[in-house]
């Protein structure tokens, strides 16, 4: 599953320098600010994620604007794809079915409380 929800992009919409950290953290679902200070810090301590960051910033395409969203929740799922996407086509089919049972119940009380529907149903089969 290569789509472009799924994508590592450079978030420069919502970025500092390059938009590399503010990518990592929309494509991670982690807040952007524990992942610059996790660069800080590895910056400080290692000194080579400084070019890890510039490669990453040269080579990482710009997130397009079509990807930006005014709903929360989108992201958030899409987040959630990208992490694990079998536990969230798990979760989309138990809704489904949910939704599904659902309907099951309403039409059955229709049909049991309607005896004319229940014998044009019976009398189309």
């Amino acid at each position: 599953m290569n789509t472009p929800r799924t994508t590592l992009y450079r978030d420069k919409q919502n970025g500092k320098f390059m938009g590399v950290c503010a990518g990592v953290a929309d494509y991670t679902g982690v807040n952007a600010f524990w992942i610059r200070l996790g660069l800080v810090v590895s910056i400080i301590t290692m000194g080579w994620p400084i070019l890890a960051y510039i490669v990453m910033g040269v080579l990482l395409n710009k997130k397009p604007a079509h990807l930006y969203s005014a709903d929360p929740g989108e992201n958030q799922y899409w987040q959630r794809v990208r992490q694990n996407p079998k536990r969230t086509a798990r979760e989309i089919r138990a809704q489904m079915k949910d939704v599904d049972r659902r309907l099951a119940e309403v039409e059955s009380y229709y049909v049991s409380s309607n005896p004319r529907l229940t014998s044009e149903i019976e009398r189309l089969r």
